[in-house]
Formats: C-alpha cells, structure tokens, sequence
C-alpha cells in the first residue's frame, strides 16, 4: 500500500516538472494582420449610409471596406502598413444605383399596363412594348408584379433596390463547387 502513493507521488512531480514549469509568458504575438483568424479580431458595426441603405463605400463589385481590432495580445507585423492592431477587411455589401423597391413594386401594381415599371427600370423596349398592348392584356402586369416582389427583376444597370438595411431583402441560396452535401444513409430494405 505504501509503495502505491509514493509511484503516485512520482508521477506528480514529474507532471509538474515537465508540464508546469517556469515557461516564458507571452506578452504579444505578432501576425500577419491580412491573415488573421475568426477570434483574434472584432470588427465595428459598418456605417450604413441613408441613402442607399448599404454599407458606406459600397463598391460596384458588391464590397465595402470595415474597420477592426485585432485581440488585447495580436499585433499586426511590422511592415504591412498598417499601425499596430487596427487593419481593414471587406464585406459583402449590395451595389445601388437609387432604385427604390417600394417605388419599383406601386409603378408595377398601378401603372404597369403601361409599362411605367419597366421604364422606371431602365427597360424602355419591354416598357414600349406592355404600353402598346396594354400591359400583355394584363398578364404581363400580373407577371411583373411577382417578378418585382420576388426581386428577381433588378434595374438594368445590374445594380440592387434601395430596401431598408433590415428590410424586406430576399437571399437566394445557391450551391456550388464548395458547398457540402450531406451523405444520405440508404434506406434498409424491408
């Protein structure tokens, strides 16, 4: 029994000596402040611009540019031209050109037999086109009203509608190269 608490004793001791010891405390780490990961930075909420309802700076290829802080210990190194924890990433942003949604959606509920959506929309020939037959007979009215609602027409230019930050936005879901499919169990034949 004795001899059982002092091999105890032995394997406490060298635990704290190999695992406990005096080690070097890090003060700060250094990093490539373009490679950080998620956890070592917080980024500030992005400033919404009121007249587009996007993020300030929004560029033509759907990003804006947003300010962060690396953690208390994370520097950035030397030489990446940035001061000592503050750098920039983009985020994902939609481009506007002062298209209203709102407005896109009454022209096309009121005034789309005439085409006036569609005008409005920087879509003169469909525009012409539903003013000399009245809007398809009403069909194409009726078409276009869902398509506007859906979002799935935009203005002509490419860019998206004006709609509140918080507003009534649709995101389309997509799948691609990098989207992981769950593998299905077959089913037990019976």
């Amino acid at each position: 029994m004795k001899n059982y608490y002092s091999n105890n004793y032995w394997l406490i001791f060298v635990y704290f000596v190999l695992f406990c010891g005096n080690f070097k405390k890090l003060d700060s780490y250094e990093v490539n402040c373009s490679n950080v990961l998620i956890g070592q930075y917080s980024c500030a909420s992005p400033d919404i611009d009121p007249e587009t309802q996007q993020p300030r700076g929004c560029s033509k290829e759907n990003k804006a540019l947003v300010n962060c802080t690396t953690s208390e210990n994370i520097k950035c190194k030397p030489g990446t031209g940035l001061d000592n924890r503050n750098f920039t990433i983009e985020i994902p942003c939609e481009y506007t050109n002062g298209y209203s949604f709102e407005t896109a959606l009454l022209l096309s509920i009121f005034l789309g037999m005439f085409g006036v959506d569609r005008f409005y929309l920087g879509y003169p020939a469909i525009g012409l086109l539903k003013l000399c037959t009245l809007g398809f007979m009403f069909l194409g009215q009726l078409v276009d009203i869902i398509l506007i609602a859906l979002q799935v027409v935009r203005p002509a230019d490419g860019s998206y509608y004006v709609i509140n930050y918080f507003g009534p936005r649709l995101t389309f879901l997509q799948m691609n190269n990098d989207t992981y499919v769950v593998p299905q169990e077959p089913e037990a034949e019976l």
